[in-house]
């Protein structure tokens, strides 16, 4: 019997394919929920690098869009793959989604459970929090949202994941 994976789980891309998690089953995700109007955007140029620099390996960065803090992505699809595009962004985006509260998608249900190094689970914090799953589907580490996408624990982390 198959076990239900983070690739079991249905999510629409910004272009509203519904298929993008089962799409890189198999790849090593790093999956972080993204505002463009959050100062912390400025991590979008390190995901990229990140996803660019280790895609051969088998990582799938995927930014997961949301407008729960701060209201940082009150955008509609369009405007947001229009910020990421003029970013060279070139990783895959979901839609806009809830990470928390009554609305939560079932993604971040199945991630939010697991702890970070300083043993925070539950309710994503931010954005640009982290969740790193492996190619089993199994999530294998969570980063605060401060954690930039070059961070040696986090680099290590995703390395020790790779094929």
């Amino acid at each position: 019997m198959h076990r239900m994976t983070v690739f079991d789980i249905a999510i629409t891309d910004l272009n509203g394919r519904s298929d993008l998690l089962s799409r890189h089953r198999g790849h090593t995700l790093l999956v972080v929920n993204v505002a463009s109007g959050c100062a912390l955007a400025n991590q979008y140029a390190g995901l990229e690098e990140l996803a660019g620099s280790h895609r051969d390996d088998g990582l799938v960065v995927i930014g997961v869009p949301c407008n729960q803090f701060g209201e940082q992505e009150p955008g509609t699809s369009e405007q947001i793959a229009e910020f990421c595009s003029a970013r060279q962004v070139t990783f895959p985006l979901t839609e806009k989604i809830a990470v928390n509260g009554a609305d939560r998608h079932p993604l971040y249900a199945a991630l939010t459970p697991f702890a970070d190094p300083e043993g925070h689970t539950g309710d994503v914090r931010w954005n640009f929090e982290k969740f790193l799953v492996s190619s089993a589907g199994e999530p294998v580490g969570r980063f605060a949202p401060t954690v930039e996408p070059q961070d040696p624990e986090l680099v290590s982390a995703i390395r020790a994941r790779l094929r």
